[in-house]
């Protein structure tokens, strides 16, 4: 479990990049959506001992977070941008990050290292140089040195950059049986990452924790707020771009989505809002209100 209590952090010139965030994560997957810039890469960084809090109080499974060695043995960690030493191999470096992870007992170390391998597919590339890797081939191996270990809590950021629509849905579907039995943090600004596999979603934006529930709630923050109208192509053109979500043509008519305080269109009705329209309103009532 991981509790954040009241966790602040400003940098230079006293600009905050959190402000006041409070949240409990038990087992299982939880979802960190936001924007760009709202304070998501921050608040894994301090939860992975890379950062410390201006203000607050972190605890990983009882440690604070002022007994680093610890936190770290327990944390598997993937930055939004990782960086590999291009010399090596991916199985040199993913042998590397096992021995600074304390793995001394090499036979140990060898047979994790080839089960993460075939975990993220990267078991025929494994003793190339990683200057030989596409970006995809590198977001797999940074995948799998999260994994070395085991940990207890996996902080990831931004995971599924970078990858194509199959190795997505294989590393959704490798984070979710990770999840069964331990706590996993999964940051991202597209919806569709956390649809399928988190139990729990925190939003945050402008370094604000705006809510934290279950799917069905944040899907709830839409009611009231997305309408459907058949329109013409000139009232389509007429339509206030922000406030259309979506839109498709249908017999020479197009059927649109809108997320709008207020009724945007004479002809539009409420309907139930999807999870990611639930989202999108969220976020605007904030900026909004």
């Amino acid at each position: 479990m991981i509790t954040i209590e009241h966790v602040s952090k400003t940098y230079k010139k006293g600009a905050w990049a959190l402000l006041d965030v409070s949240v409990t994560l038990g087992k299982g997957m939880t979802g960190l959506l936001g924007p760009n810039g709202a304070g998501k890469t921050t608040l894994m960084r301090i939860l992975a001992g890379l950062a410390a809090p201006t203000s607050g109080h972190v605890t990983v499974a009882g440690i604070p977070l002022t007994r680093p060695d610890e936190i770290r043995q327990m944390i598997g960690y993937l930055p939004q941008y990782f960086h590999i030493y291009p010399q090596m191999t991916g199985r040199e470096y993913l042998d590397y990050v096992g021995v600074m992870k304390g793995m001394s007992d090499l036979k140990a170390r060898r047979l994790d290292i080839a089960r993460l391998l075939e975990m993220v597919n990267m078991q025929d590339k494994a003793d190339k140089k990683v200057r030989t890797y596409s970006g995809g081939m590198k977001q797999r191996i940074g995948i799998a040195q999260s994994l070395m270990g085991s940990p207890e809590v996996l902080i990831v950021d931004e995971p599924t950059s970078g990858l194509d629509p199959r190795e997505r849905v294989r590393f959704r579907n490798m984070l979710t049986r990770f999840s069964l039995k331990r706590t996993v943090l999964l940051s991202t600004h597209i919806v569709a990452d956390i649809e399928s596999n988190c139990r729990q979603v925190a939003v945050l934006n402008q370094g604000s924790l705006l809510m934290t529930g279950d799917l069905q709630d944040l899907q709830g923050c839409g009611q009231g707020y997305v309408w459907e109208a058949m329109l013409s192509a000139e009232q389509y053109h007429a339509l206030d771009p922000s406030l259309v979500m979506s839109s498709r043509q249908q017999e020479g008519m197009m059927i649109c989505r809108m997320i709008s305080m207020h009724k945007p269109h004479p002809d539009a009705l409420q309907v139930e809002p999807g999870l990611e329209e639930g989202y999108i309103a969220l976020l605007r009532r904030e900026r909004d209100e």
